[in-house]
């Protein structure tokens, strides 16, 4: 309790602080686009139901239609074929929901190449500098994409060949699915690379790390201002039964 209280201490004096890593949700949120032939996600649409008018004097409310895969959002193991037999977002527990954040920075290298991939020799290198990535962390690469702003076309960074936008090689996926974290947390649309479709194997991040019963954070902003180490994270998650993820809000502990 003592520990508990000097927390709740730093948190009213501010030397704690509180950063939101979530990107709002509106009508123009980007979504990830799939070629024609596949389902799509639903775009985030309010629907009024009343507003302090006849169809409810004293109230304002909403329902709201997306999909679970919208702005920044939670994807359970069995979002991917690889772990069709592991939770769905409802079962997840809520210890595995908050740790550590370990950083990798890649922004100048994401920022002369869109298409740039962190390889199992960056996560060693950092490894070198600042120990093994931590048991129950989350790891958050950071590429600088939240800087494009709420622009879908920005943020889908497509042309001819598809989308263009940074992520992890097959490789690099592997390593993190075999380590202790919990999970990965992107800015971008997705956790794999734009160009992961055509992968061997294709959407690794997806593949193995959803296969391992880890977890993915996409569409983070605000990850700038994280330390490399010694920050926490905290996804929330909708617990949607069956479901196979949920947008979330995801917030920051970082001791100032």
């Amino acid at each position: 309790m003592t520990d508990l209280s000097a927390f709740a201490a730093a948190l009213a004096d501010g030397s704690v602080e509180v950063l939101d890593l979530t990107s709002p949700l509106h009508a123009a949120t980007p979504i990830l686009g799939l070629p024609p032939q596949f389902g799509q996600t639903a775009t985030f649409e309010l629907e009024e139901i009343s507003r302090y008018d006849d169809r409810g004097p004293a109230w304002y409310w909403n329902n709201f239609r997306t999909g679970e895969h919208t702005g920044t959002h939670f994807d359970a193991p069995n979002h991917w074929v690889t772990g069709k037999d592991l939770d769905d977002v409802s079962q997840v527990p809520v210890g595995r929901l908050i740790g550590p954040a370990a950083v990798i920075d890649k922004t100048a290298e994401a920022d002369s190449d869109a298409d740039y991939l962190l390889d199992v020799a960056d996560i060693t290198e950092w490894e070198e500098e600042h120990g093994a990535l931590p048991e129950g962390a989350w790891l958050i690469f950071r590429t600088g994409w939240s800087a494009r702003g709420e622009d879908p076309a920005a943020f889908a960074n497509a042309d001819e060949t598809g989308p263009h936008t940074p992520g992890l090689t097959a490789e690099a996926a592997r390593y993190v699915a075999e380590s202790a974290v919990l999970g990965i947390g992107v800015e971008t649309v997705g956790t794999d690379a734009g160009a992961a479709h055509g992968f061997d194997p294709a959407f690794p991040c997806h593949r193995f790390l959803l296969g391992a019963g880890k977890y993915g954070l996409t569409q983070l902003r605000n990850v700038d201002r994280l330390p490399t180490t010694g920050a926490i994270v905290i996804a929330a998650p909708l617990p949607i039964v069956d479901g196979s993820g949920s947008p979330c809000r995801v917030l920051a502990l970082v001791s100032r």
